[in-house]
């Protein structure tokens, strides 16, 4: 498959691109593993997609996709480097804005990372129909953040207790710190057809017990929109271990099925 060149001398226009944070409570539950392929699901269906690593300390969006970046968002923070330059086609028809690794200094929230990333944002939006902002796990603050750059967020769990509950935890920090009144969940890993559903129901008693009473309304609710899940596959590991897409080398098995449902859930929508 022919890659497309990102448009980067495209002309600004008043429309914006829907922006959605992909985030976890924790890692290792395929949070870009996910961003990855449901891009290239998106690309797909007609979208001009990004995919901007803001996990700014501890990238591997580029191990996923198997590139070999020379410039980064490090050197477009720094001046080394143009947006434009930094902005490179990714397999699956989709571009990336890719994060360095090991870089200490975005480990933590400051002036200037904010507010290059705000920049960047208000640069490439008129230009793309979607951005996925792949996000660290957990809710440090550039995180937190990172999210608060979108419009919509979904949130990638397993049905492992320990990913529940930070899932829990992070699901509480948006909506009491972002006023988040909805969000989306994805339920990667489940042994069969169905347990996503029950996920997503498990941690919606949670949060209408225990993180609606906090907002600040009498009688709001907080949504968990249910937007898919994918099967534990292992056509997943054997993508992951070549640094392939999965959409590119099985797409017809369970697992690429399931995001294949997600895009066209938010295409829908």
């Amino acid at each position: 498959m022919t890659t497309p060149t990102p448009p980067a001398a495209a002309a600004p226009s008043a429309r914006r691109a829907r922006i959605l944070a992909i985030t976890s409570g924790k890692g290792g539950v395929g949070k870009t593993f996910v961003s990855a392929n449901l891009a290239a699901a998106l690309a797909r269906r007609g979208e001009r997609v990004l995919v901007l690593d803001a996990d700014l300390g501890l990238a591997n969006l580029d191990v996923v996709l198997n590139l070999f970046p020379k410039i980064t968002l490090h050197d477009v923070f720094t001046g080394k480097s143009t947006l434009e330059e930094a902005i490179l086609p990714a397999p699956g028809g989709f571009s990336v804005l890719l994060a360095g690794s090991g870089l200490v200094e975005y480990s933590r929230l400051t002036t200037e990372v904010r507010e290059k990333l705000q920049e960047i944002i208000d640069v490439i939006a008129p230009r793309f129909d979607r951005i996925l902002i792949d996000t660290g796990a957990g809710i440090s603050d550039v995180v937190l953040y990172a999210v608060s750059l979108a419009a919509d967020v979904m949130v990638v769990a397993t049905p492992e207790p320990t990913s529940l509950t930070d899932a829990y935890a992070t699901i509480k920090v948006l909506v009491t710190q972002q006023q988040r009144s909805s969000l989306s969940l994805v339920v990667n890993q489940v042994s069969r057809t169905g347990e996503g559903r029950t996920v997503r129901s498990q941690l919606q008693q949670v949060v209408d017990k225990f993180v609606a009473p906090m907002l600040p309304t009498p009688g709001a609710t907080v949504k968990l929109e249910f937007l898919g899940e994918i099967l534990t596959d292992k056509s997943v590991r054997d993508a992951v271990q070549r640094r392939q897409l999965l959409l590119e080398t099985l797409p017809g098995c369970d697992a690429a099925k399931g995001i294949l449902a997600i895009a066209a859930k938010l295409t829908a929508s």
